[in-house]
């Protein structure tokens, strides 16, 4: 796949060269026939690429070739959404791809894969029936949902998907005890960052409330690790912690990736 772009008979050679490298477990050398070296910078390269003539360049054929409505892509690494017009584009490209994959030694994950009806024309029948709006389904760290605004348009919404906040408030737990007797400002240097980078990525609209309750984790997490610097901070409350916080604040939700009429048409 490569060959198709690089001339450089060099470069190949050097790439064919860091897929056999074989790997080392416990002082032992191994050799790999397959796949990737885990942890190497050149492994999420040519996963792209891969993935870019397997799938890609591959889907858009399927598309021009058997598709009966529109069908749309978005992918990011080995995570992607398909999008289809007829539910029978959809069945048919489900069958088609595990065959597809399955020449190259690939499969669907089978937790992961599903056929759910989304989008603005379920959603309206489904409210007009009186039942429930359209299953979620989650991707790159959201819940993307069915919603609608206040003056009644249709609106794709997103929050923060539970299962990926749970493991990110554990990982935050483990970081913290590392902090736990660093100065003060330093701490609060540390807190900040990790909530501006929550901030910067999940601060999508709508997502208000799950962004004000990471703030409240992170802030419970700080007055647990302060309170078990020493048995005098034990008996210290959440008084002493707002005044803490007070001259050291926290920075405050907000939403990084505003909305516009203009993005929710397109959707």
């Amino acid at each position: 796949m490569l060959a198709h772009r690089i001339a450089d008979p060099r470069i190949l050679r050097l790439v064919r060269m860091w897929l056999e490298a074989g790997i080392l477990e416990s002082d032992e050398w191994r050799e790999t026939d397959r796949g990737t070296p885990q942890g190497a910078g050149i492994s999420p390269l040519l996963a792209n690429i891969f993935l870019h003539y397997v799938l890609d360049l591959w889907v858009h054929q399927w598309r021009r070739r058997n598709a009966r409505g529109r069908v749309s892509i978005v992918r990011y690494a080995d995570d992607f959404v398909m999008g289809f017009e007829s539910a029978a584009d959809a069945r048919r490209m489900l069958a088609d791809l595990k065959d597809r994959l399955a020449k190259f030694g690939l499969s669907l994950h089978e937790d992961k894969t599903r056929l759910i009806e989304f989008g603005r024309l379920p959603a309206l029948t489904r409210k007009q029936r009186g039942e429930r709006r359209p299953e979620t389904f989650a991707f790159l760290g959201f819940t993307h949902y069915c919603g609608w605004t206040r003056d009644g348009r249709f609106i794709v919404k997103h929050k923060t998907q539970s299962k990926r906040l749970s493991r990110k408030l554990t990982a935050l737990r483990q970081d913290a005890r590392r902090h736990m007797h660093a100065p003060l400002a330093e701490q609060h240097n540390w807190y900040a960052s990790v909530l501006r980078g929550h901030y910067g990525y999940y601060g999508m609209p709508h997502n208000w409330r799950s962004l004000n309750g990471f703030l409240q984790d992170v802030r419970r997490i700080w007055f647990n690790c302060l309170r078990r610097r020493s048995q005098k901070n034990r008996r210290m409350g959440w008084d002493w912690f707002e005044a803490v916080t007070s001259s050291l604040p926290l920075p405050q939700p907000r939403i990084t990736h505003p909305w516009t009429p203009r993005t929710a048409r397109s959707r």
